[in-house]
């Protein structure tokens, strides 16, 4: 392996982005993978004598994703990763999450493609590589349309900057790892960063969003954001989100998601089925990039390891066609391809969602059952669940309330996008909602299927483009609930696909918010769970006659169910 350290490559702006060339020896020109982030060229080069680390591992470092150089270069190919304008060793500044503030990774990518296709050592044919962050960039890279830049490899990607942040609404804390570098993660490698919300409005509208954050229950109660809040310029990207609550154009503007139509090169999507983690972004940019594409999403667990290795195979086949002219039978199998969790066997398709999938109602009972069957009392008989969560500053207990179904006779596929209406009321002006399905062995294991968040004060849906089973919000404004009265609150459940055993039970909790060790939080990193609520709040969960709440769950006909593939 030769390595070529440091050099500094010239953008159209005259900023020079700093780049390591990891090159095969003995090749004169061979085609080359491109990898750019904030998080620092020099922690990429673990790869090269870390061993690859699952969580939970200690050594796990979640920002190490450029790919695995030595299988890279072995395999014939070039790989160069290079430093985000403003981090690293490179000059100019970086603006915003993204540069999406700024000149634009996309812009950058474009210029470094080109570069490269010049180079003595390349052949003209070049992709990208990387995960996550890495991921996120192709779309951009890709939407400028270098000629030389032939084809990507997507994996794990944040295409949808407001669902990076928040969900159904509520804030998730993970970003604030890669940003900040908390809990085995050493995030940006910051030399000039600014934050967006700092070019885009005046300091008096900075003031006023301020302002309205720290009167935010949730966040007053929360010290480490009334800190940070006070003290703007420590953390510029964290900071873009904890006062960016709604979306709108602020995210949308130069996001991947809003760009995907530009991209006209063969693109390969994979993810993880991760509960909320990237599917859904994932899968809406597949739809919209407009060349050829491919779908793939895995198995858990929801992290890949660090440094990143995983997948390389897949994306050999995929690069040794759209870059060497080798026909591997990669474009000769079906579109889509995802694990369907709890059967072991893998679906191979050429849509998502499934043409055949039907939306089937499980409704919320009394004595907390999930039947298929209607409640046919009102609440004077049917009378309302309900749970009572304070804020955790005066408990460390997280409430919630359950319901399960009766046992499965036969086994059935879920395959798809699910929703839980609920009809719930609140004596606050907001409250979290926190929806978790669980398959539920004989023996009494939960296994995670998908999950929902909404906030109540974003429960108003976008008519257009919302459907009975998947409902959208468009998270663009607040609006306050009225305290004592009863709404409907449409959830979004992201997409997954399990099979039910006969004998398993489905199991649906419900809460406000996310105990710090939960059960299912180990795998994922640190500081992955949701901003709690800051109100005490009594939540009344009705489920009766003349309030229907249900799960609307993609079930798979059985003639097309996994069993019979």
């Amino acid at each position: 392996m030769r390595i070529i350290k440091d050099v500094r490559i010239p953008m159209r702006d005259g900023v020079r982005i700093a780049a390591d060339i990891y090159l095969p020896d003995g090749v004169e020109k061979v085609p080359a993978l491109l990898a750019l982030s904030p998080y620092g060229k020099e922690l990429q080069a673990q790869a090269l004598t870390l061993p690859p680390q699952a969580r939970p591992s200690h050594l796990w470092n979640g920002a190490i994703e450029a790919g695995d150089i030595r299988a890279v270069v072995e395999h014939g190919y070039a790989h160069i990763i290079a430093d985000v304008r403003g981090t690293g060793h490179s000059e100019g500044e970086m603006c915003g999450n993204y540069n999406s503030g700024g000149h634009g990774d996309g812009k950058d990518i474009y210029d470094l493609v080109e570069w490269m296709a010049e180079q003595d050592w390349c052949d003209g044919n070049i992709g990208m590589i990387g995960i996550s962050y890495f991921a996120s960039v192709q779309i951009l890279g890709a939407a400028e349309q270098p000629p030389h830049l032939k084809a990507i490899f997507a994996n794990g990607g944040h295409f949808d900057l407001y669902e990076l942040c928040y969900h159904g609404g509520i804030m998730w804390l993970m970003p604030r790892a890669s940003r900040e570098g908390r809990g085995g993660d050493s995030g940006n490698a910051f030399k000039n960063v600014a934050s967006k919300t700092s070019k885009v409005f005046t300091p008096e509208e900075i003031k006023e969003k301020t302002l309205e954050r720290l009167n935010d229950p949730d966040i007053a109660h929360w010290s480490d954001f009334v800190h940070l809040l006070h003290y703007q310029d420590r953390h510029e990207l964290w900071m873009d989100y904890l006062l960016n609550p709604l979306d709108g154009p602020f995210w949308q503007k130069d996001s991947a998601i809003e760009v995907a139509h530009k991209v006209q090169i063969p693109t390969y999507f994979q993810a993880k089925w991760g509960r909320g983690w990237n599917v859904e972004g994932t899968i809406e940019c597949f739809h919209k990039v407009s060349g050829i594409k491919k779908l793939d999403i895995q198995a858990l667990p929801p992290m890949l390891e660090r440094p990143f290795h995983e997948s390389h195979d897949e994306m050999f086949r995929w690069y040794d066609y759209w870059l060497k002219g080798i026909d591997n039978g990669i474009m000769d199998e079906p579109t889509v391809q995802f694990s369907v969790e709890g059967s072991y066997k893998w679906r191979k398709e050429n849509h998502w969602p499934l043409p055949f999938e039907e939306k089937k109602a499980f409704y919320l009972r009394p004595r907390h059952k999930i039947s298929e069957k209607r409640e046919p009392l009102t609440s004077e008989y049917a009378h309302p669940d309900g749970f009572y969560q304070a804020p955790l500053t005066v408990t460390t207990t997280s409430e919630k309330i359950k319901w399960t179904s009766d046992k499965f006779l036969e086994p059935v596929e879920m395959t798809g996008t699910g929703a839980l209406y609920i009809h719930a009321e609140i004596d606050t002006d907001d409250t979290n909602f926190i929806a978790k399905l669980y398959d539920v062995d004989p023996s009494g294991k939960r296994t995670l299927m998908t999950s929902g968040y909404l906030k109540a004060s974003h429960r108003e849906l976008n008519e257009e483009k919302s459907t009975y089973g998947e409902p959208w919000h468009p998270h663009n404004r607040v609006v306050p609930v009225t305290p004592g009265e009863i709404n409907e609150y449409a959830i979004r459940l992201y997409p997954f696909s399990f099979l039910i055993k006969a004998g398993h039970r489905i199991e649906l909790d419900l809460a406000c918010n996310e105990p710090l060790d939960g059960e299912d939080a180990k795998l994922l990193p640190p500081d992955s769970y949701h901003l709690p609520s800051g109100r005490a709040t009594t939540h009344k969960i009705y489920r009766d006659a003349d309030h229907p709440s249900r799960l609307v769950l993609p079930v798979i006909p059985k003639q097309f169910d996994i069993t019979n593939k």
